[in-house]
């Protein structure tokens, strides 16, 4: 049996899609089942993983699962694990740690190294999947796009590799039912560079119509974030500039390929695939 926490998130729900193709039993961590839309054949079990004393029904016949980060509570979640008989955890990640100060000051360090550290030190088979930023933040521009045909953001022109959420599910599916990957600790990043003024371009492109984009400054972008509610702390994460290029390095991991054997998915993959979330 794989638990699968997050089942209906950006990662978690391609996890879950691909493992019932796979044919593999399946349940699925909720803290509040009512309304929750998962594949037939699914079980569901109730738990949090900021309560770890909600969780032993959860993890009853489970040997592998997928663990979403959780900084608080991880080491207590894994070593439940380990004492219900999980043998092998996935845990997601991003590539935006820095192992090498592990600062823990830095925001992305503190959100997910307490985790990674609880997974490795576990005695556990575990792998580390570490996704780029996800294609699918750019949802957040359906909205203006819909109704003005514009975008406003900030960082036109600097590149970055987002990565197709269901790229990293595939490496944790992978994780899961494969062998060779413990002890892994994978970057899963997008295909290609691309910058947020071409993601537009490419959205307009499909919609076939086109699009503007309108550069805004930090500050504007610090209100826009304050006013939906977000610390200031994760605003300055979410508003740094995406992964850039220097002569001296190359953004785009060869990590997906090396875990799954084929090119991950572009950005224009991704908009075909969400296409009317625009429209």
């Amino acid at each position: 049996m794989i638990l699968v926490t997050g089942a209906t998130g950006n990662v978690g729900r391609h996890v879950v899609a691909q493992l019932r193709r796979a044919g593999e039993p399946i349940r699925a961590l909720t803290r509040d089942p009512a309304g929750k839309t998962l594949p037939d054949g699914v079980e569901v079990a109730t738990g949090d993983l900021a309560r770890p004393e909600t969780l032993a029904p959860a993890f009853a016949g489970v040997d592998r699962m997928l663990l979403l980060p959780h900084a608080e509570t991880a080491r207590d979640v894994v070593a439940l694990a380990r004492q219900a008989g999980v043998r092998r955890i996935v845990a997601l990640s991003s590539s935006a740690v820095d192992t090498t100060t592990g600062d823990p000051t830095y925001y992305a360090n503190a959100v997910y190294l307490p985790v990674e550290h609880a997974v490795q030190q576990s005695g556990l088979m575990w792998t580390l999947v570490r996704g780029g930023e996800f294609m699918a933040n750019t949802l957040g521009w359906a909205g203006s796009i819909r109704d003005e045909h514009v975008v406003r953001e900030l960082h036109g022109d600097v590149r970055g590799v987002p990565v197709h959420e269901a790229d990293v599910a595939d490496v944790a599916v992978a994780a899961l039912l494969e062998d060779g990957h413990a002890g892994s600790a994978y970057a899963v990043t997008g295909p290609a560079p691309i910058t947020r003024r071409e993601q537009v371009r490419v959205i307009g492109d499909l919609l076939g119509h086109e699009l503007r984009f309108v550069d805004i400054t930090l500050d504007q972008a610090r209100e826009r974030w304050r006013g939906l509610g977000v610390p200031d702390d994760a605003i300055e994460y979410i508003i740094r500039p995406p992964g850039s290029l220097s002569p001296n390095s190359d953004p785009v991991s060869p990590d997906y390929q090396r875990a799954v054997g084929r090119p991950g998915r572009t950005y224009a993959q991704w908009v075909a695939d969400n296409l009317d979330a625009f429209r």
